[in-house]
């Protein structure tokens, strides 16, 4: 009896925290609407992305109050005052951009095109002046401006999320936007004990609350000028700092894939 009332706390938390993920999301791409077409753009970029993390602030408090994580993620404050950087994290869940955003105020982050047509995030995101990963000219270039305007870029090198033990083969992107924009690129360490919202998740599957989060600052690389070798670089040292993560076990029992790096 105890097990089952469990459960459904569980399964309640579960569907009561996505749904207000839903609400705050649209509410903010309703007022991001009219901000859009009157401000300027780069006081709408400020006015977005600080907008985006305190949205996204509200629900991490929630998933706090309703037991459902036990989240690490203090290590991200010493980057509030930071340069610009190329923020190159492992990507074992969906919600990983979600709490870096929460808790740095100035990142341009790297979406998928099909994420930047979705109703929840595409008017908020244009305001922030989120980038398209495609098409990849134009996604460097933005990236670069990004930078240069004093932004963070937030950009998984792995370009969706892991599906290989420890981590999945990284793409050159990174490298690239960081050799033009002259800046260091900070490595981030996730992890992550449950395989909720990982690959292939169903949103209706319940995990088994709490789940047990956490990020690390890891590695800061200087700009690279062999983006080849940088790129083989950064994917050892995860390779290295990944190897007894939390999300190993089930990211192999959900995929049966061992990266040969």
């Amino acid at each position: 009896m105890l097990t089952r009332l469990q459960h459904l706390i569980e399964s309640l938390a579960m569907y009561i925290s996505l749904s207000l993920l839903g609400a705050i999301c649209l509410l903010w791409c309703a007022i991001a609407l009219p901000l859009l077409v009157i401000l300027p753009r780069r006081a709408g970029t400020v006015c977005g992305q600080a907008g985006i993390m305190v949205s996204f602030r509200l629900y991490v408090v929630s998933l706090r109050l309703m037991g459902a994580y036990r989240l690490d993620v203090s290590a991200l404050q010493e980057l509030r005052s930071g340069p610009p950087v190329v923020l190159a994290p492992n990507h074992p869940s969906l919600i990983d951009a979600l709490l870096i955003v929460a808790h740095l105020p100035n990142v341009a982050c790297v979406m998928k095109s099909e994420l930047m047509r979705n109703p929840f995030l595409s008017t908020g995101a244009r305001l922030a002046r989120y980038i398209r990963n495609d098409p990849p000219r134009h996604m460097i270039h933005q990236a670069v401006a990004q930078l240069r305007e004093g932004s963070i870029v937030l950009l998984f090198p792995e370009g969706t999320r892991t599906t290989q033990v420890p981590i999945s083969p990284l793409s050159s992107s990174v490298g690239i936007i960081a050799k033009y924009a002259a800046a260091p690129v900070q490595t981030l360490i996730i992890e992550q004990n449950s395989a909720f919202l990982s690959k292939g998740w169903s949103l209706f599957t319940r995990p088994t609350l709490p789940i047990r989060y956490r990020i690390r600052l890891g590695q800061r690389f200087d700009p690279p000028t062999d983006v080849r070798a940088f790129t083989a670089e950064l994917e050892a040292y995860f390779h290295h700092e990944l190897r007894d993560a939390a999300q190993n076990r089930w990211i192999e029992a959900r995929c049966g894939v061992k990266s040969s790096g």
